[in-house]
């Protein structure tokens, strides 16, 4: 196992050991219990984002030299990371992937929000925890952010899965 793997791997497993916000009293555990915690295809495509944390935002950008832009990012990341060809706006993506409960949601799935006034019209990989890395045109670089964060909860839409 390369380093960088290695390192990675510690580091969302830190991640999601740590910062972790625990359920509301009424959700319910039964649904994550109907899917595996983790999928392997899932956590590839998390160790994968995770190397493109602090990459330069770009609009219309496709991959991580000349900038990303939040469904560049996730179209590259799945393309590279889980040998899927998503391509087009978030809002493609969205009719994609197939819908999941915000309570079944494991590193490596999607979420989705309205940024701009239009449904599915920002997506990023969540990574578990509460937290999801995404490239937002807002301080022009790829981050992580916290889904409980008022400006994403304000705006959470929905969740998409690729993975069984």
């Amino acid at each position: 196992m390369p380093i960088r793997t290695l390192i990675v791997s510690i580091f969302v497993l830190l991640l999601s050991a740590c910062g972790g916000v625990p359920p509301a009293p009424d959700q319910s555990t039964d649904a994550l219990s109907r899917r595996e915690a983790y999928s392997a295809q899932g956590n590839e495509v998390t160790l994968f984002a995770l190397g493109l944390i602090d990459t330069g935002y770009r609009f219309g950008g496709k991959n991580p030299e000349a900038g990303l832009d939040c469904s560049g990012m996730v179209s590259y990341i799945y393309g590279q990371a889980a040998g899927y060809a998503l391509g087009g706006s978030a809002a493609d993506i969205a009719r994609k992937g197939r819908e999941i409960e915000r309570s079944e949601l494991r590193p490596g799935d999607l979420v989705f929000f309205n940024t701009r006034n239009t449904h599915f019209s920002h997506v990023g990989v969540y990574i578990g925890g509460d937290r999801f890395i995404h490239a937002p045109s807002s301080n022009g670089r790829v981050r992580i952010d916290q889904l409980s964060a008022r400006y994403y909860a304000q705006r959470y839409e929905a969740a998409r899965s690729f993975f069984e």
